[in-house]
């Protein structure tokens, strides 16, 4: 039975990485500030909290990861923690920052002195690319435009450094966005999702919104969560994009959700100036075609597919 470790255990994707390897057979480790006293009603949703493994570590604190290293000696770590808003990075820059750099660089130090064979993969971002008018690939520039971008990009390079340094099994996931019932509602789709929903209820409400021109590559999260188990099951370590390949609007995904409800848009959505970010990237594209010549891996989920079952998931409280 292999064992991993999940550092961010309890968010999105570490609830969807978490019930994946659960059901690969894998002994599940979850990291948290207290695990005592966190909150896991995500995976109280999924129905797995009973068969996760839950440990405490600070993972700003070197001593303590490497600890819980030692300890539980896992096969693959994976490091989902950290700051994940890009909004709330400009309110909390310093906070984003040390929580994913400093937190990423611990882990590595950890796994270098531990010496044992430990399989790592880290949580990129496309907010490290900034503003681009064509499809990324892994050899794009980055550029970030915000904190948090700034924060995955060093985490990012941090990875490659130790890879090539210390031929430590490293890997960086360049995620575009990906979505899911799962998502709080401070992330736009699950609020406008969540919003429209309440409004076909006969919730007299509005849905308040700042920049609706931006364009983003959405995915399915669940998928992606096996994009980043293939990446250690490779034979060599490496980066990879993973999207959809397939760019929309926010607008035209706010006009796919209130479609879907039998809803006018227009009646219920208003600007909100202050919901502007000082800089924000206008559109995301996004090459994924490495991750499926390498891991045959490819998103099958697309946008409106996405959007039907978050509306469907959030009508009928599922989750999926």
């Amino acid at each position: 039975m292999k064992k991993a470790l999940i550092f961010g255990v309890s968010g999105q994707d570490g609830t969807y990485l978490a019930k994946l390897l659960l059901s690969k057979n894998y002994k599940v480790y979850g990291g948290s500030r207290d695990a005592e006293s966190s909150n896991f009603i995500n995976h109280l949703k999924l129905d797995i909290l009973n068969q996760i493994n839950y440990v405490s570590v600070s993972l700003n604190d070197f001593r303590s990861v490497l600890q819980l290293i030692m300890k539980v000696q896992p096969d693959e770590i994976y490091n989902l923690a950290g700051q994940t808003s890009v909004a709330l990075s400009f309110q909390q820059p310093v906070e984003t920052l040390e929580s994913i750099s400093i937190g990423t660089l611990n882990i590595l130090e950890s796994i270098r002195f531990s010496q044992l064979p430990i399989k790592f993969y880290n949580a990129g971002s496309s907010e490290c690319f900034g503003n681009v008018n064509f499809a990324v690939n892994e050899e794009t520039p980055f550029r970030p435009r915000s904190p948090y971008g700034v924060a995955k990009a060093t985490s990012f390079w941090e990875v490659a450094n130790y890879r090539e340094a210390y031929n430590i099994f490293a890997c960086t996931g360049i995620l575009f966005n990906h979505e899911s019932p799962l998502r709080k509602e401070r992330f736009v789709t699950k609020k406008i999702v969540s919003a429209a929903c309440r409004i076909a209820n006969g919730v007299n409400d509005k849905l308040t919104l700042g920049d609706i021109n931006i364009h983003r590559d959405w995915g399915w999260a669940p998928e992606y969560v096996e994009a980043m188990w293939l990446m250690l099951q490779h034979s060599q370590a490496d980066d990879f994009i993973v999207a959809t390949g397939k760019t929309i609007s926010l607008k035209q995904f706010i006009i796919y959700v209130f479609e879907y409800l039998h809803l006018d848009w227009q009646k219920f959505v208003v600007f909100d100036e202050s919901l502007l970010r000082p800089t924000d990237i206008e559109k995301g594209l996004a090459d994924p075609s490495k991750a499926k010549n390498i891991l045959s891996w490819e998103a099958k989920i697309q946008t409106e597919e996405l959007i039907r079952k978050m509306i469907e998931c959030e009508l009928q409280s599922k989750y999926e």
